[in-house]
C-alpha cells in the first residue's frame, strides 16, 4: 500500500491523519469529520480520489470483450458516457465493482486500488485469442473530488470550467487555473445525495489543482467524512458490504445490472434469480438513538429470530443529537422501512436508502452556521 500522489506531494496540506482506504494511503481527516461532512453536503467539498486505478483497455475486441466480462451494457455505451459493473466469477458471485467508460478510440475501467491486482488477473484470465490489450495507468494519472451544492461555483471561481453533463458522463473540463493542463477530463459522480465532479488529472498536477480549489473556498475532507457520506447516501462498498459470497440482486445496486445485453461471465446465475424471483435477503439501511454499541459482524434479530447482519457503521451527529446509521443484509420480507428490530440487543428500525436527513434528527447545518 504506497501513499496517493497527492499524498506524495502533500506537505503543508494540512491533514491530521493518514491512513489506508480502499488500498491507498490518503488524509483521514483535516478537522472534525462531522464538520467535514456538512461541508460537503451544504458548501464544496475537496477530496483526494487517488485510491481509485485506472485500466485502459484497447484493440479491436475491446467493446464485445468487455460487454462479455461484466453485467451492465458495454456494447451500446455512447462515447462519452460510463456504467456502473459487477465483475463476476461463473457461480454468478462477485468478484469486484467497476466504472466503463467509452473514450471513443479506448475503454477506460475505474475501480479500486485495493481491488486493482484481482480485476487484472481476472481479465488477463479471459483475454484469449481476442484483439485486447489491457494497462494499468494507476501511476501515471490520479483523480480527484469535488462535491455539494457549490462545486460548480467554486471551481468556476478556480478557473476550472465544468460543463453541463449528467451523472457518469465525461467530457473535458477547460482550465485557466495556475496549472500545467489546459484541459482535464471530468466526470459527474453518480451520487445519490450531492451533485459531485471527478477531476482526471496527470500525478504531476494534482497538487496545483487542489491548492487552487482550497484557495477559492472548497473545504479538505478527509476520509472518513467520506465514509459517513458514503453510509447515509447507501452506498455499499466492495469489500466491506459487498463479499465475493453474495449475489448481484441481494445488493440491491440494479444500477449494475442490465438484462437484455447479452451472454456474460455469471449471467446465467443473474437470469434464474430473476426468473425464479427475488433473493431471501436484500441490501438496506437501519437507524438506532444514540451512539449505540453496533459493529460491523452484529446481527440484527426479528422476533427472537437472527435475520440479517451489519457491514457498515457511522455515527451522525446532527442539530445537537447523535444517531447510529448502519448498513446490512436483512431478510426480505422483514425489510420494510420503519420496521423495528434489534442489533446487538440494541432497538433500531429499517429506513430507506439512502437515509434522508430528516431521519437524523433534522436537517444537517449549512455551512454558514458552523464555527470557524
Amino acid at each position: 500500500m504506497g501513499l496517493t500522489p497527492l499524498q506524495q506531494r502533500g506537505e503543508a496540506l494540512g491533514a491530521t491523519g493518514i491512513g489506508e482506504y480502499r488500498g491507498a494511503a490518503t488524509a483521514t481527516r483535516f478537522s472534525d469529520p462531522q464538520q467535514e461532512l456538512t461541508f460537503l453536503r451544504t458548501g464544496c467539498a475537496v477530496y483526494d480520489l487517488g485510491y481509485r486505478a485506472q485500466i485502459s483497455l484497447t484493440g479491436n475486441d475491446r467493446v464485445r470483450w468487455l460487454n462479455g466480462m461484466v453485467t451492465n451494457n458495454i456494447r451500446d455505451l455512447a462515447t462519452g458516457s460510463g456504467v456502473y459493473a459487477f465483475l463476476l466469477n461463473p457461480q454468478g458471485h462477485i468478484l469486484g465493482d467497476l466504472y466503463g467508460y467509452n473514450r471513443g478510440d479506448a475503454i477506460t475501467v475505474e475501480t479500486d486500488r485495493s481491488q486493482l491486482e484481482k480485476v487484472l488477473a481476472t481479465f488477463d484470465h479471459y483475454i484469449i485469442m481476442d484483439d485486447v490489450q489491457v494497462t494499468n495507468d494507476s501511476d501515471q494519472r490520479t483523480t480527484l473530488g469535488i462535491a455539494g451544492p457549490k462545486a460548480r461555483e467554486i471551481a468556476r471561481a478556480a478557473g476550472i470550467g465544468i460543463p453541463e453533463i449528467q451523472p457518469l458522463q465525461i467530457r473535458d473540463a477547460t482550465c485557466t487555473c495556475d496549472c500545467a493542463c489546459s484541459t482535464c477530463p471530468v466526470v459527474r459522480g453518480d451520487d445519490p445525495i450531492v451533485e459531485s465532479f471527478e477531476l482526471w488529472l496527470d500525478a504531476a498536477d494534482v497538487r496545483k489543482t487542489w491548492d487552487v480549489l482550497v484557495a477559492h473556498g472548497a473545504a479538505p475532507v478527509g476520509t472518513e467524512a467520506l465514509e459517513l457520506h458514503r453510509i447515509l447516501s447507501g452506498i455499499p462498498l466492495y469489500g466491506v458490504d459487498i463479499r465475493e459470497r453474495d449475489l448481484p440482486q441481494e445488493t440491491e445496486q440494479v444500477r449494475a445490472l442490465n438484462f437484455n445485453k447479452g451472454c456474460y461471465v455469471g449471467q446465467e446465475i443473474v437470469e434464474r434469480i430473476r426468473s425464479r424471483g427475488a433473493v431471501h435477503r436484500k441490501f438496506a439501511g437501519f437507524l438506532a438513538d444514540g451512539p449505540a454499541p453496533i459493529a460491523p459482524g452484529a446481527k440484527i434479530s426479528s422476533g427472537s429470530k437472527d435475520v440479517g447482519e451489519i457491514t457498515s457503521v457511522a455515527m451522525i451527529r446532527t442539530d445537537g443529537a447523535e444517531r447510529t446509521v448502519s448498513l446490512g443484509y436483512i431478510r426480505r420480507e422483514i425489510a420494510t422501512p420503519g420496521r423495528d428490530v434489534l442489533i446487538a440487543g440494541t432497538q433500531a428500525r429499517v429506513v430507506q436508502l439512502p437515509v434522508a436527513p430528516a431521519h437524523v434528527a433534522g436537517e444537517i447545518p449549512s455551512a454558514e452556521k458552523l464555527p470557524a
